[in-house]
């Protein structure tokens, strides 16, 4: 199903990469409501609230999606930022992201925070390799694995 029109949002984002010791990056598995039939891998995170710090929109963003508390002092600078325009439901979003590494080793994952719409648009989530995705082609935008280098970089240091 494709929508003809979609009402335009512009959003302001923080998003979570979380990176494991053996330089993987959790991303969630989910699609446009409006377009099921083509799954993709994206990071954690969403719009900021009225009056909340990027830190915190991660930090409560990570919460709602995974169900994995942390910090927004867990965070530390950003390490990518990118502006980027998608549909996923009715909207046609127009966002400003920010993107912020997390050194985590796997944990259980769970959805419970999730929103009904986003239930129904995420069904799984795993720890991803950037060639590996790369190789997989199924990640949300051309940029994600280039973040994700720079998410390992900024927290395993070297050339990940």
């Amino acid at each position: 199903m494709t929508l003809a029109k979609r009402t335009v949002q512009h959003r302001v984002c923080a998003r979570v990469l979380p990176v494991s010791s053996a330089g993987e990056v959790l991303l969630l598995h989910g699609w446009d409501p409006a377009n099921p039939e083509e799954p993709y891998w994206f990071s954690i995170g969403g719009g900021v609230d009225p009056g909340e710090s990027l830190e915190h929109a991660a930090a409560r963003e990570m919460f709602e999606e995974t169900g994995i508390r942390i910090s927004p002092d867990d965070l530390g600078d950003p390490v990518a930022r990118e502006d980027i325009e998608f549909d996923w439901s009715i909207w046609h979003l127009v966002q400003d992201q920010t993107f912020f590494a997390l050194r985590m080793e796997p944990a259980e994952v769970h959805f419970g925070g999730l929103e009904p719409l986003e239930k129904a648009a995420i069904d799984k989530a795993d720890w991803w390799a950037p060639d590996a995705l790369d190789a997989d082609g199924s990640a949300a935008n051309e940029r994600l694995t280039d973040i994700m280098r720079a998410a390992v970089k900024a927290v395993l240091g070297g050339d990940q």
